[in-house]
């Protein structure tokens, strides 16, 4: 089954459209009550370590909580001490790929796009899997971030050797997001309800 995707003459709307839901649902997240995202978030962390007991990956890619959304540190670090490899993403020039490095508690970070911190000075890694966030997302997997489009570009490249988990509130689910050409879908999204299984996920993807 796959979600019918805007074409080039459909993108303009599409694009403002996304701009404004980006906008809205980013506020409602923000303006939720800290002890309701805290809630939520313990629910979020218990469903990953039930789902995934030991490590999803050797390399597990994750993003430093930004805006509000779920800070997945204390799910990272555990699997960490069970051998896996944690690593931050790298913006290394606007329209091009992330690169991630290594990342372990107490590494040295500098502030980055947007101010988000990546470490300096470790080595760089390919992830072979992603633990995504997403400001909205629907059935189908597909993922409504920034609108910069890095994490887009890279997942392509990284295919189809990489597993992409979805990290999102309830509060972010929608009917559709409005999936463009170069938008590429999540494998499972885990938000407080628990771990969903996406409909568009590519064939072939690594059982997990």
């Amino acid at each position: 089954m796959k979600e019918s995707r805007s074409s080039s003459s459909e993108e303009a709307p599409t694009l403002s459209w996304r701009s404004q839901a980006r906008k809205e649902l980013i506020e409602r997240r923000t303006a939720a009550a800290p002890a309701e995202r805290q809630k939520w978030s313990m629910a979020i962390n218990a469903h990953l370590s039930s789902r995934w007991p030991t490590p999803p990956g050797n390399t597990i890619a994750f993003c430093w909580p930004f805006k509000a959304e779920h800070d997945v540190r204390a799910v990272v670090e555990r699997w960490i001490s069970m051998g896996a490899n944690a690593v931050l993403p790298v913006v290394v020039a606007p329209r091009t790929p992330l690169i991630f490095r290594r990342w372990h508690a107490g590494a040295e970070l500098a502030s980055g796009a947007l101010g988000i911190p990546y470490p300096i000075d470790t080595e760089e890694m390919r992830p072979d899997t992603i633990l995504l966030p997403a400001n909205g997302f629907d059935a189908m997997g597909f993922r409504l971030g920034y609108g910069a489009g890095y994490f887009d570009r890279t997942i392509a490249r990284l295919r189809p050797d990489v597993r992409i988990i979805g990290i999102s509130y309830e509060i972010g689910r929608m009917s559709s997001i409005g999936p463009q050409h170069h938008d590429e879908p999540m494998d499972f999204v885990v938000t407080e309800a628990g771990v969903h299984a996406c409909l568009a996920s590519r064939a072939g993807a690594p059982a997990l």
